[in-house]
């Protein structure tokens, strides 16, 4: 029987075991730095598989060693999954639904740390044929900055053993399930939040000439911010500027408020240009705010860089899905503009981040981040099945030392 074969019978044997594990986190969403119901239950489930995970790092993150039966300390992998949950509504009608309120795995971040779990399971049945050692990360809070990624390296995640290659996935509903895909090179964009503070002088909505009117001169900010990515931006670099959200602090029907807040998102490619967008949208802003005779104060909240997919470990990662999957279920993806603080890891470590279908088939499409995103549980046995194949051979081939 091949190595394949073995695996994909392993995973299906512990397929009802994962799809518990799944089914209790989902049921139990933490959000981000809040997660320590989280953290116990991955860490039991660790030590239920024979392994002495490390809680507590960056606050509510866990780590475990696997050392190989051969040269542990010639080489080591990393598997890195996420956790937390989103402050979101669930309207699944799943009979496991959340039973936190406003709380919900809405970005399938308990089928990640399942899945990874699942493929833990099948790796330490081969631990005395594993050529190295693998590490394995169940990383909190990548929904809110600072970043889980970056916290657990600040508080020594790295200090006894830093890994020659890590490798994680995110699940992708518009992708159905049984396929999967990857990027190389840069894949998801940098992120930067925004906050402005638009500060006029209030007075009866029937005299505006007595007022600086911050809902007008916010709304002219709005509008003079579309040229930073239409004819500041170079065309061939993909960036996005938003505003989500725009809030008068005080007014009403006839009350001119004096201040507005907003909010928004930049995301692009390139740091040179990262940093020059920041300074163009103060500007921006400042100048319109200053010409219409208000004041604007922004601050930026600096997130995430790029996710950039190193081409060895790419190609690695595809070539082993063929082997798994078969070449007809592994695609080669698009630039995405969304963001994932395992950019954090792949600045320092050479990393794969890639994609693994969750759709069902036949039913309605729901994107990440939505009350009613449900994941075809089949995707978890493909999902640890994977892992597991992928980080065997990945210490077979050494590909960046050996």
């Amino acid at each position: 029987m091949s190595l394949v074969e073995k695996i994909k019978d392993l995973a299906h044997a512990q397929r009802e075991q994962v799809i518990e594990w799944r089914r209790w986190m989902h049921r139990h969403p933490d959000l981000s730095q809040e997660e320590y119901g989280t953290m116990e239950f991955v860490a039991e489930r660790l030590r239920e598989i024979g392994l002495n995970p490390k809680t507590g790092i960056g606050k509510t993150g866990v780590m475990a060693m696997l050392r190989g039966g051969v040269e542990p300390d010639s080489y080591c992998v990393a598997l890195r999954s996420d956790y937390d949950a989103l402050p979101i509504t669930e309207c699944t009608g799943l009979s496991f639904a959340s039973e936190n309120p406003g709380v919900m795995h809405a970005c399938g971040h308990d089928m990640h740390t399942c899945s990874l779990l699942g493929a833990i399971k099948i790796l330490i049945q081969f631990r005395e044929q594993l050529h190295g050692s693998l590490m394995f990360i169940f990383e909190p809070s990548e929904e809110k900055y600072p970043g889980g990624a970056r916290m657990m390296m600040e508080d020594g995640l790295f200090n006894e053993v830093t890994p020659n290659e890590i490798y994680s996935f995110h699940c992708l509903p518009e992708m159905d399930c049984g396929k999967v895909g990857m990027r190389k090179g840069k894949y998801m964009a940098s992120t930067d939040e925004l906050y402005w503070t638009v500060k006029g002088l209030g007075g009866h909505g029937a005299t505006p000439h007595l007022s600086v009117d911050p809902i007008v001169v916010a709304s002219h900010i709005v509008i003079a911010l579309q040229q930073v990515v239409s004819r500041n931006a170079a065309p061939m670099m993909p960036t996005v500027l938003t505003i989500g959200k725009i809030q008068e602090v005080g007014g009403r029907t006839n009350i001119i408020p004096d201040t507005v807040k907003m909010e928004g998102i930049i995301r692009t490619f390139d740091e040179k240009w990262r940093l020059e967008a920041h300074e163009k949208i103060r500007k921006i802003s400042t100048g319109v705010a200053e010409a219409m005779g208000a004041e604007c104060d922004l601050f930026i909240d600096y997130g995430y860089p790029y996710v950039f997919n190193d081409d060895a470990c790419t190609q690695q990662v595809h070539d082993n899905a063929c082997a798994f999957l078969g070449e007809e279920n592994v695609e080669w993806l698009d630039l995405r503009m969304t963001a994932e603080d395992f950019a954090f890891f792949a600045q320092k470590i050479p990393a794969c981040y890639f994609r693994i279908g969750i759709h069902e088939p036949g039913t309605p499409f729901s994107n990440l981040h939505r009350p009613n995103l449900i994941v075809d549980e089949r995707s978890l046995e493909l999902a640890n099945g994977l892992i597991a194949y992928n980080a065997m051979m990945a210490l077979n081939n050494k590909i960046k030392n050996g």
